[in-house]
């Protein structure tokens, strides 16, 4: 059973963010499953700027599979831990065209065996690509969950997911993954978040809250 606060917290991202869904872009399931693991510690404006490159100049499985290494490293250099990612981005054109018959697999474990792939990918290429209900966790979520005290500060991503999907109806998790980053990233930001305007701002522990305006 929800609580008044996560209530006010759902009914106040519904206001905000109705319509909130991935960023990142894509034409292909692969693509996804890329940009995602792409964007660990970086910005999906950063992503979607380095994959339109990326898979402009290889199109298909086959061809990240065949590209050499060097020419993957080019192609996303301006991305943080760009060498780690060029291997990863072969590996995960060598599994899913040798074990997955060029398939993106459902299964939270079977996506996992895609190299770079770890809970919090695996959750968004469920959500995104299946429509499975999941709530993966990134710094933003993490973020605000901690803000407003639906998880302890000492959490790590899997714990406040856990902590989260306990709160939130399984039938919100999905769009409440999508709202919970956008309010992250867009207004509860970690730097110069705009607390002035905040309607749930009473529920709010952060020790640092701007209530003035700027």
């Amino acid at each position: 059973m929800m609580t008044t606060k996560v209530e006010r917290l759902l009914a106040f991202l519904d206001e905000m963010f109705p319509l909130a869904s991935c960023e990142l872009v894509y034409q292909k399931d692969h693509e996804l499953v890329i940009a995602v693991m792409l964007s660990a510690q970086t910005t999906d404006k950063a992503v979607n700027a380095t994959t339109r490159k990326l898979f402009s100049r290889f199109p298909s499985l086959d061809d990240l599979h065949r590209a050499p290494l060097l020419e993957i490293e080019n192609c996303i250099k301006n991305l943080g831990l760009y060498k780690n990612k060029a291997r990863y981005i072969k590996g995960i054109a060598e599994v899913l065209i040798s074990r997955f018959n060029y398939q993106v697999p459902k299964d939270k474990d079977l996506l996992m065996v895609l190299p770079g792939v770890g809970n919090k990918t695996a959750g968004v290429i469920r959500a995104e690509l299946f429509k499975i209900p999941d709530l993966p966790v990134d710094t933003h979520v993490s973020r605000v969950a901690k803000r407003l005290s639906l998880a302890k500060l000492e959490d790590d991503p899997l714990s406040v997911e856990i902590k989260l999907k306990k709160l939130l109806p399984k039938e919100r998790w999905i769009k409440s993954h999508h709202q919970l980053i956008h309010f992250g990233r867009y207004f509860c930001k970690a730097k110069n978040p705009h607390c002035s305007e905040c309607k749930i701002i009473e529920t709010c522990s952060y020790k640092n809250k701007r209530l003035a305006k700027i």
